[in-house]
């Protein structure tokens, strides 16, 4: 099932074009990774799929979704790191946009709980946000964007500035996600773990885009051209049983 079709979208800012002709489409239980050089438009696009931007040219389609109710985690730089709040807080507060309101009921607080579970967290509702590590933020703020959605979450270089540690933990948590059926949009500069973690890829460029599975991009000219190492096994595995599904 199709939540999401992006059909000859062009996209920029002041009438100026970023983006050209751009098409591709995002079913249920994809995991898709944007990836490509500097200045290529992966986070303006991004902005287009949750509304923030309207296409030039083109129409960004929403089948058995809300764009109001698409979690959203940004870039780490954009994200206010001693905000003043506990973490409970923090997490409820990604219930506003699927309500419409800043109310909390108790259905709220136990999802608030559920996805604290999810990203480990729980035991650390009642502790400041802003006394977390960097890695516990992240956490945080993915439950956080949990709670706005059931369907779909996107992500815009969720792992910028964590150590290695922290990484794999929240590279395994966003897999952890998806496996439970919730599609994955992941803006990434990180393209060896984009193909070894997704579906999906989506490379924009300014001379060419690809969109496909990991499989078909690990073999394509501008894969070889971007990847820095020869494609493991477990890759070519996933991206075939997806292939077959």
């Amino acid at each position: 099932m199709k939540l999401i079709d992006v059909n000859s979208v062009t996209m920029g800012y002041e009438g100026v074009p970023v983006i050209t002709d751009l098409s591709f489409s995002i079913s249920k239980g994809d995991y898709l990774c944007i990836v490509g050089e500097n200045g290529s438009g992966k986070t303006t696009l991004m902005k287009g799929i949750l509304g923030l931007n309207s296409p030039l040219k083109g129409e960004i389609v929403y089948n058995e979704i809300d764009k109001n109710q698409i979690g959203y985690l940004p870039q780490k730089k954009n994200i206010q790191k001693d905000f003043p709040a506990s973490v409970m807080e923090v997490v409820l507060s990604g219930c506003v946009n699927r309500k419409g309101h800043i109310f909390h009921n108790n259905a709220d607080k136990e999802l608030a709980i559920k996805n604290l579970s999810m990203v480990k967290m729980e035991n650390m509702k009642k502790r400041s946000f802003s006394q977390l590590s960097g890695g516990q933020q992240q956490r945080v703020l993915l439950a956080r964007a949990l709670c706005a959605t059931e369907k779909l979450i996107l992500l815009d270089e969720p792992v910028t500035g964590l150590d290695p540690l922290a990484t794999v933990d929240m590279y395994n948590l966003i897999k952890e996600i998806n496996k439970l059926g919730i599609t994955v949009i992941m803006v990434t500069h990180d393209i060896n773990s984009a193909v070894r973690q997704a579906s999906h890829i989506l490379h924009i460029s300014s001379n060419s885009n690809f969109f496909g599975t990991a499989h078909q991009y690990i073999h394509s000219d501008i894969g070889k051209d971007f990847l820095l190492t020869e494609c493991p096994c477990d890759v070519c595995a996933h991206s075939h049983k997806k292939e077959g599904e």
